[in-house]
């Protein structure tokens, strides 16, 4: 058998169409609104579907912090 192993979870956090926090995140789930829209990232005129659950204003270099930090 296994040893049972113990987790502790230290913080939450979202990074979603929505909103990259947990507060705007729910908030929005909240009330309804969608991630969803015209693709912005990229050219997508050469593609089928134009539409997207894109994440918006995160910059994964900045907004990531180092585990090991």
């Amino acid at each position: 058998m296994k040893e049972k192993q113990e987790v502790v979870i230290t913080g939450m956090g979202l990074v979603t169409p929505i909103g990259n926090d947990l507060p705007t995140s729910w908030k929005n789930l909240i009330e309804g609104k969608s991630g969803c829209g015209p693709i912005t990232d990229f050219d997508a005129s050469s593609f089928p579907t134009r539409i997207a659950a894109e994440v918006k204003n995160f910059n994964l270099d900045i907004d990531i912090v180092d585990k090991k930090t």
